[in-house]
């Protein structure tokens, strides 16, 4: 048996339910979540999200990539394509978390041996880590809400999972200035 038989088999439980049955592309509550690939922080758990609530991408440390920003800026041009003017403003919600295997990237011998692997610079390897999630947070709300990007009517704010306590707190609520 693989690894995915399990969840294959979970999966034809889902399609029986009909919990897929009448989802449109646009969530709804109009939120696009970024997270960590972590197995202990799936978006699904920890936010209580069903099908059709939200968007959801995951990367090492939830962190704002040029190919999240691109992502984001494919579901602005698509939601504008086929609302016009009425094209609904999201929530992007940076999720980083505490004790964060993407840690290890401040570590020169692993980033080193990575860098080799993947044939990404040290330095950008090392930028990515998430040593302190509440400063990295921060960082990745900036970096995405200063984006040309982004449209100026969407927000982004910024929250941090404690893998301990299972809470997530807000760091930055994206309340922009008017």
């Amino acid at each position: 048996m693989s690894n995915i038989t399990p969840l294959l088999e979970r999966n034809e439980e889902f399609a029986r339910s009909g919990a897929h049955v009448g989802l449109t592309p646009v969530p709804k509550y109009k939120a696009f979540v970024l997270s960590c690939m972590d197995g202990r922080v799936d978006p699904a758990h920890i936010l209580g999200i069903d099908p059709g609530d939200a968007l959801v991408m995951r990367n090492t440390g939830g962190r704002v990539t040029d190919a999240f920003i691109r992502e984001v800026a494919f579901i602005a041009t698509l939601t504008e394509t086929l609302f016009g003017e009425d094209a609904p403003p999201f929530e992007v919600a940076v999720i980083h978390h505490t004790a964060c295997g993407s840690a290890i990237l401040a570590d020169p011998d692993f980033r080193h041996t990575l860098a080799e692997r993947t044939n990404v610079d040290e330095d950008s390897l090392a930028a990515q880590a998430v040593t302190d999630p509440n400063a990295t947070v921060r960082v990745d709300v900036e970096k995405l809400d200063s984006s040309p990007l982004l449209p100026s009517h969407w927000s982004v704010s910024g929250h941090v999972y404690d893998v301990e306590t299972g809470l997530v707190s807000t760091i930055d609520p994206g309340v922009k200035d008017s």
